[in-house]
């Protein structure tokens, strides 16, 4: 078992996702950086669908009763295994009795903590991420506490560290641009309005967290009052009300919603406002459905790549 000594500043469990059933309300909550996950659990030996934890800002402080082979990426969080730093981007053994700490993220905002054979929690509604605000999923659908005792699978046997090439690993910049399509109530809003949001940049508040990120910045005019007849809603949705200012949805993100939306995140930009905190600068671009379509492509290219070079390594 692996026993919580410290929780950090917001650590849940979460895996890809619950998909399937925004039609009755249930948001799909799962990892908010869905690469830093995927590439967590590949480098753990895991499939890419596991559950594992999500740290916020600042990471727990673990302690390990027997072995157990994990991966860490995403944020820098300083992990440190028994005083000795561990590098991100990379896997490795724990020993029975070892503490792995987390600190303060010196760069990006979320990491993840990927267990070998995952982390067996009960599976709610086809997933074991933890929707804080229904309180389903993951350790009793709330974030982890001290005390808290995490079920951790035996290692079979040695397994083999790695750890991703430098000119692989992602970085995480303060300032940003994220790919975005327009619509569906651009009509909703002035060519003017429009230009502004496309030209300008945006800081992300304190207003943020895993249900959607306020931004500040120019004004974004509308051509009618803010407000629609509440509709579907989905991660990446920007959503504009009366104060001109838009709101990024995220992965724990309600299913429905009344302001008019100007943009879309496409899928593969949605890590990058994933690790982004307070203070950092946004600014949004256009991109066709072809494009959009590439991006996800590549996306998944990267993944096949690490995974087949795992495998290989790994004989």
């Amino acid at each position: 078992m692996c026993t919580v000594l410290e929780p950090g500043q917001l650590t849940s469990v979460q895996d890809q996702g619950r998909n399937g059933f925004r039609a009755y309300g249930v948001t799909t909550s799962g990892a908010m950086d869905r690469l830093a996950l995927t590439v967590a659990n590949l480098l753990a030996g895991n499939p890419p669908t596991s559950a594992a934890l999500e740290m916020t800002l600042r990471g727990p402080r673990l302690r390990f009763s027997q072995p157990a082979f994990a991966a860490i990426s995403g944020a820098e969080m300083q992990a440190r295994l028994n005083g000795h730093p561990i590098a991100n981007w990379s896997s490795f053994a724990i020993p029975a009795g070892a503490e792995l700490a987390f600190d303060h993220v010196t760069s990006g905002c979320r990491a993840y903590l990927a267990l070998h054979g995952g982390i067996p929690v009960p599976t709610v509604l086809g997933s074991r991420s933890t929707d804080l605000r229904a309180h389903l999923g993951g350790l009793d659908g709330r974030i982890i506490r001290s005390g808290d005792v995490i079920p951790t699978p035996r290692v079979p046997g040695p397994m083999l560290a790695l750890a991703l090439p430098p000119e692989m690993l992602p970085s995480y910049p303060s300032e940003i641009t994220l790919r975005v399509m327009i619509g569906p109530q651009e009509e909703l809003f002035t060519a003017e309005g429009i230009a502004t949001f496309l030209g300008q940049p945006y800081q992300v508040t304190h207003r943020n967290d895993r249900m959607g990120f306020v931004l500040d910045g120019p004004k974004i005019a509308h051509a009618t009052a803010p407000d629609i007849v509440s509709d579907a809603l989905c991660p990446g949705a920007v959503q504009v009300p009366g104060s001109g200012l838009p709101i990024v949805m995220g992965s724990d993100c309600q299913t429905t919603g009344g302001y008019a939306k100007l943009a879309t995140v496409i899928g593969p930009d949605l890590m990058r406002l994933a690790q982004s905190k307070a203070g950092d600068v946004i600014r949004f671009a256009s991109c066709t459905d072809a494009e959009a379509v590439q991006a996800l492509r590549e996306e998944r290219a990267f993944y096949q790549y690490i995974e087949s070079a795992v495998h290989q390594l790994r004989g």
